[in-house]
């Protein structure tokens, strides 16, 4: 399989002018950027942290799918947050998609992201097994 790097469906408003792909895949292995709630027309969505990751997480799946992986195929994700005491729903919406697969994962706390209305933002790796057909 050749490398695929795909840019967001429709593309985000960062991609170009910071030239980054929202997802990679190189054989069995893919990674997929830094994910936030915004949505096709860059309107940040949800007003709390665990809503934000909720949208956030809903578009980390998207960019799995476009290269042939699921929820189920990520080994690692990463979260970021602007609030830390916020930590119990931002983790809650997390589980609700991962806590079958169980990922190792980290959540960071930062001063800001891009955005100040942005809250959280999470990144994952994923490996495809090879005998999933995927």
């Amino acid at each position: 399989m050749a490398m695929q790097r795909l840019g967001s469906d429709p593309p985000g408003p960062y991609e170009d002018l910071v030239g980054y792909s929202r997802v990679v895949r190189a054989g069995a292995h893919v990674w997929v950027a830094g994910c936030t709630s915004v949505d096709e027309l860059g309107l940040v969505l949800g007003v709390t942290p665990g809503e934000q990751m909720t949208y956030a997480i809903a578009n980390l799946v998207k960019a799995l799918e476009r290269v042939g992986a699921t929820a189920a195929d990520v080994v690692r994700t990463r979260m970021y947050t602007t609030d830390t005491s916020r930590w119990e729903e931002i983790g809650r919406a997390h589980g609700e998609v991962f806590g079958a697969v169980r990922p190792v994962t980290a959540m960071i706390g930062v001063e800001s992201l891009l955005d100040p209305r942005m809250l959280v933002e999470i990144e994952a790796d994923a490996f495809v097994e090879p005998d999933s057909g995927r």
